[in-house]
């Protein structure tokens, strides 16, 4: 289970080696995307909280990137932040997510991105529920749920 400790590790030592890496230019990004998703996804935009199709959604599943289908948070570790964001406690794997530190906006953040592709998926804050403390706040343009029985 990763701890703040790990994420703040990663995001000044190096993130874990992706299970594959997927690379495309912009105009192949664009073609595939719609201007929305591109614009959060390959652009670190974000989206109006309360607005994304997955802020609510708690059916079982995994949640994919939206750029390159990545499998990156499965629907057992979401829940409620009130935040306006799809929130998790955890990665599906240590190597699902890449982390960087954000200091946009006169603050310092922790943001998180598809290990695979790069994509813009939001930030991750060390308030979230136990055991692990962690919330990842995810735009749900950058993802797509893969819904599955439960």
């Amino acid at each position: 289970m990763l701890t703040w400790k790990d994420i703040l590790h990663f995001a000044t030592k190096g993130n874990p080696t992706p299970t594959k890496r997927v690379e495309k230019t912009d105009a192949e990004w664009r073609e595939i995307l719609t201007p929305e998703q591109f614009r959060i996804a390959r652009q670190k935009g974000t989206e109006r909280p309360f607005s994304g199709e997955l802020c609510s959604i708690y059916e079982a599943g995994k949640y994919h990137c939206i750029c390159c289908n990545a499998p990156l948070f499965d629907s057992t570790i979401k829940f409620d932040s009130s935040s306006g964001w799809p929130s998790f406690t955890q990665p599906i794997t240590e190597n699902a997510i890449q982390y960087h530190k954000d200091i946009s906006f006169g603050m310092v953040r922790v943001e998180v991105l598809c290990n695979s592709c790069d994509a813009h998926l939001g930030h991750v804050f060390p308030d979230g529920p136990p055991p692990s403390g962690l919330r990842y706040c995810i735009n749900s343009v950058s993802m797509q749920l893969e819904k599955s029985e439960k």
